[in-house]
């Protein structure tokens, strides 16, 4: 077993053990505190872009199945892991995860410090590496491996128009670099689906009269996505909208609110948040490294609805007269808890509200 080495641009090397797919790679290297969802975290295209470090130090353990990936292909461009298992025990399993990066395309390192990993990227916030074969000569060889422009968004998004027959009321699902999770959720509450990519035109989307709009999550920077900031304030103004992630970042920006980049972002299945008109508490899923600065939000035009327990970032917001809400957490999970699975129930009901179809069971 080959030797490997991921080096950061801070100057930290983090030795370990090879796996995967043979060549180099480089990213933003980010970390994951969840116990469980290594397979949901890897096909998320969120972390398009990105080096991932698992927290949690056992990881394959129950192998990778056909059932959980939440993208057609594998999102993260390395994977960084303490304890690999390569002997997993569950009735689904179809192979083990270091098969799966060798077929698939993508490498890793096993065997590493992550511990010591996951403190020098809380100390320098964001943080670039290299995953190289050795130490000599590799900033010749690689760039830092950041893409700009909204190229992350636009590897990981549909490139067609694909629809999803249900007897209930139209969701246009406006594709940034959604979960099928999100998708699954809108199908569970009956919703007819439509998925188009990010950048149609706003006349497409208007003549396939969706009842509601649902705007996804995706990678990158939400600035990136400046040029369709006028589409999505017409379609909020339009429809019942829902904004997930890097939807509710463009919905903050597309109405005159900031982002910025965060320390290290929340990424992990155990975030608290609180709800501020009930005082309670739900446990969250997350993976963003970009907020929406509350100080930008103009409170005469949305409220208020979540706030992180932790540092007391925004997490949720709501138009005082439009139907539109966002959050910054994933109610649909996938890995997580599923104490905000309502929030797609209630924007089904807005949606109906506000004129759309009704599904009854009989």
């Amino acid at each position: 077993m080959s030797k490997g080495y991921l080096i950061l641009e801070t100057g930290e090397t983090f030795e370990g053990d090879w796996i995967g797919s043979k060549h180099e790679m480089a990213g933003e290297v980010v970390f994951n505190t969840s116990m469980t969802g290594y397979q949901e975290m890897m096909t998320d295209p969120s972390y398009a872009g990105q080096i991932l470090t698992f927290c949690y130090p056992i990881i394959g353990n129950y192998g990778v199945n056909d059932e959980d990936d939440e993208s057609l292909r594998v999102s993260v461009s390395a994977v960084i892991i303490n304890d690999l298992c390569e002997e997993p025990s569950h009735y689904q399993a179809t192979a083990t995860l270091s098969e799966q990066l060798e077929g698939i395309g993508i490498p890793g390192l096993k065997n590493v410090d992550t511990r010591s990993l996951v403190a020098a990227i809380r100390k320098h916030h964001t943080v670039r590496g290299k995953l190289v074969k050795s130490v000599d000569h590799h900033s010749q060889r690689h760039s830092w491996g950041i893409e700009a422009d909204g190229q992350l968004v636009k590897h990981v998004a549909v490139k067609d128009v694909i629809k999803y027959d249900n007897d209930g009321p139209h969701v246009v699902l406006l594709d940034f670099g959604y979960k099928k999770s999100i998708l699954n959720a809108l199908l569970n509450e009956k919703c007819q689906v439509t998925v188009v990519p990010y950048d149609t035109p706003l006349e497409q989307i208007n003549s396939l009269q969706p009842d509601g709009i649902l705007i996804s999550n995706g990678p990158g920077d939400p600035m990136e996505m400046k040029d369709y900031f006028p589409k999505i304030k017409s379609l909020t103004k339009k429809y019942p909208t829902l904004g997930i992630c890097l939807g509710h970042q463009l919905i903050a920006l597309a109405y005159g609110g900031k982002t910025s980049k965060m320390p290290f972002g929340h990424r992990g299945a155990n975030h608290p948040v609180k709800d501020v008109l009930t005082g309670k508490v739900k446990m969250t899923s997350q993976n963003h490294g970009y907020e929406v600065e509350e100080a930008s939000i103009d409170s005469h035009e949305f409220q208020i609805l979540f706030r992180n327990v932790n540092d007391g970032s925004l997490e949720g917001m709501k138009h005082h007269t439009l139907p539109i809400q966002s959050v910054q957490f994933h109610p649909e999970a996938h890995p997580g808890p599923s104490d905000t699975e309502y929030i797609f129930s209630e924007f089904i009901k807005q949606v109906v509200t506000s004129g759309g179809k009704s599904y009854v069971e009989v």
